[in-house]
């Protein structure tokens, strides 16, 4: 082929994803003006055609798993795109989930009088149509969809190549269910090569938001591509601090719980300090627990003297393992280990277990993430497990939404001022008009 039989072809695709586009965002607008009982309607209509359709999408995914295990995939990575019986189910009930939650949209956030017969709202709204990148995660499609419809917005998907079956079975069970109650499936779409993942980035006039789910180098090749806003975190290096005020046998529970309930999950722990006043005790204590689930370990030459395990490097401290890995350091003080998770955190999720009620306070103040946590597993950091219904992802921005983002961080407001011919001259002036400023 010529090289100006290729700049053709990707003119056409380029065209066709504008037109697409397009699409997706009339059938937004349309989607944002339903009432609450038609949007909680697709959302039951989507539910019914997953269930219809579990054989179609359980075999499409296990070719991903086939062929993405010829591939040699990461182990990390298999566990996100296998899908089974129960964990599609849960991914449906999180559907009927979020059609329980309250509507996000057409909430009156404010309501004030400006002057007698001039009242000013803020009122939520949609943000209009997401672009949403996700590496190895097929239940993504149902969580965000879910969320989208319920929040009134498109949502152009592009998953990753080793799930692509599986995301066309999902997408399509999800545009029949839509189709069932008369809506547009054009508010679902689904993108399938690396080429419309690069032009989705530049369609900065009709996709209002990029949600980027995968990889630290993908995250950042994400942000460095784009002029859209761009919502997500580029790592998942999570820490459980053990106090030396910790219950023994709570500070373990949390430990494995935070570590091996699903390694590969982004709040799953990758280090763990502990205070060296209960190091020995603790280690010893823990290291049988860790060994049964399969566990690596690796320490400070402070841990190695207690534990016959693998050195820790320098590079440990800010790996995100995503598998059964977990560095160990031992600390001198609360400060200490504060200073360490400033240092190699990523503002994800960040824990504590202790006794002491002081100490707890002091670490949950200085600690700066999204999520900080005392005497629970940083596996909590979800937006399931938060009532949320489901999450687009986790944000560790500073600015809102942080944490899970839910319906929540999917809606922008407006600001709607209604008058009677009022104009601002008559508040300028010798002679001018005071405003009431009262809210209603």
């Amino acid at each position: 082929m010529s090289l100006s039989s290729i700049a053709a072809s990707q003119s056409t695709d380029s065209i066709a994803l504008v037109e697409l586009a397009k699409k997706t965002r009339a059938s937004a607008l349309r989607l944002g003006m339903l009432p609450t009982e038609a949007r909680n309607q697709a959302l039951e209509a989507i539910a019914q055609s997953l269930e219809g359709a579990t054989s179609e999408i359980l075999a499409a995914n296990a070719v991903d798993c086939e062929v993405a295990t010829a591939e040699g995939i990461a182990s990390a990575l298999y566990a996100r795109l296998k899908l089974n019986d129960n964990k599609l189910k849960e991914a449906i009930s999180g559907v009927r989930d979020v059609a329980e939650l309250p509507d996000p949209l057409a909430v009156v956030q404010l309501n004030r009088e400006l002057d007698e017969g001039l009242v000013l709202q803020r009122i939520t709204c949609p943000l209009g149509v997401l672009g949403v990148i996700f590496e190895a995660r097929p239940d993504a499609v149902v969580q965000i969809s879910s969320l989208a419809i319920k929040s009134g917005n498109g949502v152009i998907l592009k998953g990753g190549k080793e799930a692509i079956r599986s995301c066309e079975a999902l997408v399509k069970a999800i545009q029949q269910g839509l189709q069932q109650v008369g809506i547009d499936p054009a508010i679902v779409q689904l993108l399938t090569t690396r080429e419309e993942t690069l032009q989705l980035l530049k369609l900065d006039q009709f996709v209002d938001l990029i949600i980027p789910r995968g990889s630290n180098s993908f995250v950042q090749f994400v942000q460095d591509n784009t002029r859209i806003p761009v919502l997500g975190h580029a790592d998942g290096i999570c820490h459980l601090y053990v106090d030396k005020a910790a219950d023994m046998q709570k500070a373990i529970a949390i430990a494995i719980d935070s570590k091996t309930q699903y390694p590969a999950a982004c709040n799953a722990i990758e280090t763990l300090l502990v205070h060296h006043e209960i190091a020995p005790d603790f280690l010893l204590a823990a290291v049988t627990s860790f060994q049964s689930k399969q566990v690596e370990l690796r320490g400070d030459q402070r841990t190695l003297e207690i534990l016959n395990i693998k050195p820790a490097t320098e590079a440990d401290w800010s790996t995100e393992y995503s598998d059964l890995v977990v560095a160990i350091k031992i600390v001198d003080s609360l400060e200490v280990a504060i200073a360490h998770i400033t240092a190699y955190g990523s503002r994800h999720t960040e824990a504590i277990v202790t006794e002491d009620v002081q100490t707890a306070a002091t670490f949950m103040t200085q600690v700066d993430a999204a999520g900080v946590y005392h005497n629970c597993s940083t596996r909590f950091a979800d937006g399931f497990r938060y009532g949320f219904g489901a999450e687009v992802g986790i944000s560790t921005q500073k600015m809102p939404p942080r944490g899970p983002v839910g319906l929540e961080g999917l809606v922008t407001y407006k600001y709607q001022l209604v008058g009677n011919g009022h104009i601002v001259a008559s508040y300028t002036g010798d002679r001018a008009k005071s405003f009431t400023h009262r809210d209603l």
